[in-house]
């Protein structure tokens, strides 16, 4: 029985997990799953190193705790010196935290510091429509998700939001193939203008999108347009790297898709792959030399831990030593093909789409007028449950559509599943789907 005193997440009941190992989470019955989202796509390194916790364990046992403020350590030092070779920043200076939400709130921040440093009162932020990046104030402000927002809106100030490359259901559907990316840059370009000249601090944006939008990949000539604007108008650029960083769409950070060089970056989730909380905000030599002479005031009690260091720096090793990334790379390919293949014919199927080992499938009422499912049929929730009684555990998301409707499923094992273990996932996501929308009508995969 599950104990009433724990403020769970949602009303549905917990299956309790006993252990894993590599892409398997085992329950306390004994009964076996794949996990096909890395929980919530954290997991890359795969469950159960015995390595990166002992990294951890004796670091632990040295000494488990110094205030950042007063203190580094060794670990730290090594952690940063190792990572800052593989970031795509030009001189990369790293703060350690807690997880993605303190990343961003840290990148945020970091932004409006910068500018007051150079003497520029910049108060606005520009985030992008169906995005999220946070469930803290200022993430949360920046986030573009309306059904997380809309309780807290009377908190969520300083913040604006623009077009976002959805090319499945994109805005501006007169440019295709191809040109919507002008479009989207003219459209930030139209709201720094509209907002007054030398308000705005910094753009935000994931690389490819994460849970809002699914797994949307960007044109290719998307970031390269939006960076030439944002550097035009003395707009800091910020990649939102909590999902993407760290091998999960094939690349160590998906900007490396696009040749983006950030001015920041935030990372979390694969960072540590879920064996510490450990999240990163990075800024580029420049920026941090302009916050050093003019100061920032910031700080968190568990941030540049180095129990979160020992462990960050371990998950690295394990991704360096066995190519993980590389790994990704060539499995994500596997499981796209696999998807497609398997979800011919099963209804309602809209879109099929990703970037190595982070893959959505969205679906809709009618593939023909891309028509999503009302929100009250629950339609993710249900898939969920079905693809769980095959053995997969899958991540939901909903709201991608108009804000309220939209389901979609994300899928991003551990980077260790094996080509058996891909062509399961595909298999039994395509079962659970077909048990919840039925045999017919026929959908095609997009």
């Amino acid at each position: 029985m599950a104990s009433p005193h724990v403020f769970s997440r949602g009303g549905a009941e917990r299956v309790r997990i006993d252990h894993g190992h590599g892409a398997q989470l085992v329950d306390v019955e004994g009964r076996s799953y794949l996990d096909a989202a890395g929980g919530a796509v954290v997991v890359g390194i795969g469950h159960g190193r015995t390595e990166v916790v002992e990294a951890a364990a004796a670091q632990a046992s040295r000494v488990a705790y110094v205030h950042g403020s007063s203190f580094s350590s060794e670990v730290l030092e090594e952690y940063a010196d190792t990572l800052a070779p593989l970031l795509p920043l030009d001189d990369p200076r790293i703060y350690p935290v807690s997880g993605g939400s303190e990343a961003v709130e840290s990148a945020l921040k970091m932004a409006r510091a910068y500018h007051l440093a150079r003497g520029e009162d910049r108060d606005v932020v520009i985030g992008r429509q169906g995005s999220y990046h946070g469930n803290t104030r200022g993430a949360l402000s920046v986030s573009g998700r309306a059904g997380l927002r809309r309780p807290y809106l009377p908190w969520l100030t300083g913040f604006a939001h623009t077009s976002t490359p959805y090319e499945y259901r994109c805005p501006y559907p007169d440019t295709h193939p191809g040109g919507c990316a002008q479009r989207h840059a003219e459209a930030l370009e139209q709201q720094i203008q509209e907002l007054g000249p030398g308000r705005v601090a910094a753009f935000i944006a994931e690389p490819i999108s994460g849970a809002g939008l699914g797994a949307c990949v960007p044109p290719d000539d998307y970031w390269p347009a939006i960076a030439e604007v944002c550097r035009r108008h003395g707009v800091l650029v910020i990649a939102d790297e909590v999902m993407t960083g760290f091998g999960r769409t094939g690349t160590w950070f998906a900007s490396e898709h696009f040749g983006l060089r950030p001015d920041l970056l935030t990372a979390g989730k694969g960072t540590a792959s879920g064996y510490w909380p450990l999240g990163l905000a990075v800024v580029s030599g420049p920026v941090h030399e302009t916050l050093r002479e003019g100061g920032f005031v910031h700080g968190f009690t568990y941030s540049h831990h180095v129990v979160g260091a020992a462990t960050g720096l371990a998950v690295l090793r394990v991704l360096e030593r066995e190519r993980l990334v590389e790994a990704s790379a060539r499995q994500g390919e596997r499981l796209h093909a696999a998807l497609r293949r398997e979800l011919e014919g099963v209804p309602g199927i809209g879109d099929v789409r990703g970037r190595g080992l982070l893959q959505g499938v969205e679906l809709v009422a009618d593939p023909e007028t891309r028509e999503p499912f009302e929100r009250e049929e629950r339609v993710i929730e249900r898939v969920l449950e079905a693809c769980r009684e095959h053995d997969v555990l899958v991540y939901p998301g909903n709201g991608c559509a108009d804000g309220r409707r939209g389901d979609l499923l994300l899928l991003g094992p551990p980077f260790v599943v094996t080509d058996g273990e891909v062509d399961r996932i595909a298999a039994g996501v395509a079962a659970g789907i077909r048990d919840v929308l039925g045999q017919g009508p026929v959908g095609a995969a997009g």
